[in-house]
């Protein structure tokens, strides 16, 4: 377990990295023992950071939904952001050049809840009753830490990613909002493009099956630290495509059919 300064240090490094946009080194390799808890001690300090400059929390995001990204490292669970007012996007929204690093695109399934949800032993019928909308959306990621290291060419872990806010950025919200019960989200897909250029298709499904039960497992994590998902507040279900790589002038478009489409531009 890392210390309290540690901890501190390392929030500190990634609040940096993003005010100034320079990317900072690999916690995972100067902390080589981290474990999860530590991760999500310093994400939480610094989630503390952003609290205290005015920020306000509005939702969380899960990530690590498919099995192809738990599988690329290695692990065999999601993992959870906070989502900022700050972070939040109208459908069509130029993005500003300066605002983020190294953005990339992933589409998503958002839900807005009317009631909260609190663990242990939330189910996806919770999830559906405390549920107001779902709607189409695209997450903005971006990396605070380097995903190579320069020197040793190791790449980044899932410690480094739950520590740089489950390298949460931005979410961009579209399309039609829909009652749960009026959406088979398994099969709420989208085509996303770049530039008119068709980059990514997927299914809801992808996300752990059903992505209510991403949901449901957020509300079960959260309760071990005596939290929860609160009324009003955003939830991103998790990506069911793999990230879309964004540079200035990109036009990312996800088209989620009778749902609608959610775009925006990078300028």
């Amino acid at each position: 377990m890392l210390n309290s300064q540690d901890i501190e240090t390392a929030a500190r490094a990634l609040d940096e990295a993003e005010r100034t946009r320079v990317q900072t080194g690999l916690l995972s390799g100067q902390f080589p023992d981290m474990t999860m808890d530590d991760a999500y001690a310093i994400q939480a300090f610094w989630v503390g950071l952003k609290k205290a400059a005015g920020r306000r929390v509005v939702g969380w995001k899960i990530g690590l939904t498919s099995r192809a990204m738990q599988a690329a490292l290695n692990i065999d669970i999601p993992d959870s952001g906070v989502l900022f007012d700050d972070m939040i996007f109208e459908d069509g929204a130029g993005i500003p050049a300066d605002r983020f690093i190294q953005p990339r695109i992933e589409a998503e399934i958002a839900f807005l809840m009317k009631s909260p949800l609190r663990g242990p032993d939330i189910t996806v019928f919770d999830v559906l009753n405390a549920t107001e909308y779902v709607f189409p959306a695209l997450e903005i990621l971006d990396t605070r830490i380097v995903r190579v290291d320069p020197e040793t060419n190791r790449m980044r872990t899932v410690i480094d990613t739950i520590s740089d806010n489950a390298a949460n950025a931005g979410i961009v919200c579209g399309g039609r909002p829909a009652r749960p019960n009026d959406v088979d989200m398994r099969w709420m897909g989208a085509i996303v493009s770049r530039n008119g250029v068709v980059e990514e298709t997927g299914l809801g499904a992808g996300v752990l099956n059903d992505p209510a039960r991403g949901i449901a497992w957020l509300a079960n994590r959260l309760a071990r630290y005596g939290d929860g998902i609160e009324a009003g507040q955003i939830v991103l279900a998790g990506s069911f495509i793999r990230p879309v790589e964004t540079t200035h002038g990109c036009t990312i478009s996800a088209d989620f059919g009778s749902q609608g489409t959610v775009a925006c531009h990078f300028e």
